[in-house]
């Protein structure tokens, strides 16, 4: 078992080997693995899981730097799942990380056998991406966990948990609801959200990251990535908000411990 190592020390002391066997048999699949998903992986990463998929299509900007937890200024330009499976791999040789790039969609939504993972992690910036993982994850057999929005918060205090169609003050909560209104298409069961009602405004002028490093399609420098012309959170998309590490990872790190503690309680 991976999780053997010394490092586990002090989550056996706490939760057993029973739990530890339990969090290493575990397959969790993330999707997006931004200021949100990359703190969900490396918490579950640490704290014993054995079955990783991670999900992204988009590589380290260094305007991900303030925020993402495989982001630094060596891995600029790197897909960002490989470069985050490496982080992973640091953290524990032994963790099996299956890194796709690639972005989920309506389109590409066949390629992912959800039946197949206990855990499916949802933290995609786009609304109709968004909206198409929560109904088909919905409808599967695994455990489904959803990251509402995250950008323009400060105060982590205001962080809360809640069931999907109990989420207040989230515009993004409120935008998949109309859509799922609208097109009379709903998920198929509650399901758990992370979110916030804290909104401010942004108080700085939007620009891109104006380096030779740009890898976004719309880029000056002339190497940017035409793959990421479609990619609704590249820095060169209409709007962009500004968001915080505390707050995205504390994000992340609580969907994984909804995990945990998920996993705590069924292995009892």
């Amino acid at each position: 078992m991976g999780n053997k190592k010394p490092f586990f020390n002090r989550t056996r002391l706490l939760l057993g080997d029973e739990m530890m066997t339990s969090l290493d048999k575990a397959r969790v699949i993330i999707f997006g693995v931004g200021g949100v998903g990359s703190w969900c992986a490396e918490g579950l990463v640490r704290s014993g899981i054995g079955h990783l998929t991670i999900v992204d299509s988009d590589r380290v900007c260094i305007t991900n730097i303030n925020r993402q937890m495989m982001a630094t200024s060596k891995t600029i330009g790197m897909v960002k799942v490989e470069a985050l499976k490496e982080r992973l791999h640091e953290i524990n040789p032994d963790v099996e990380v299956n890194a796709i790039q690639a972005i989920y969609s309506e389109e590409t939504a066949d390629q992912f056998d959800l039946d197949s993972f206990d855990y499916v992690v949802d933290a995609i910036d786009s609304l109709k991406d968004k909206a198409s993982l929560i109904l088909h994850a919905t409808r599967s057999k695994s455990k489904f966990f959803s990251s509402m929005g995250a950008a323009l918060k400060i105060d982590p205090r205001k962080i809360e948990v809640a069931e999907f169609w109990k989420v207040r003050g989230c515009p993004l909560a409120r935008a998949l609801r109309q859509r799922f209104k609208k097109q009379k298409r709903y998920p198929a069961k509650k399901f758990l959200c992370v979110y916030s009602d804290e909104l401010i405004d942004n108080k700085g002028k939007e620009s891109s990251c104006g380096t030779d490093r740009c890898v976004c399609p719309k880029s000056e420098n002339g190497v940017g990535d035409p793959s990421l012309v479609n990619h609704e959170w590249c820095s060169s998309k209409a709007r962009i908000n500004g968001s915080l590490m505390h707050v995205t990872s504390i994000f992340g790190l609580t969907i994984a411990g909804l995990i945990l503690e998920d996993i705590h309680k069924n292995y009892r």
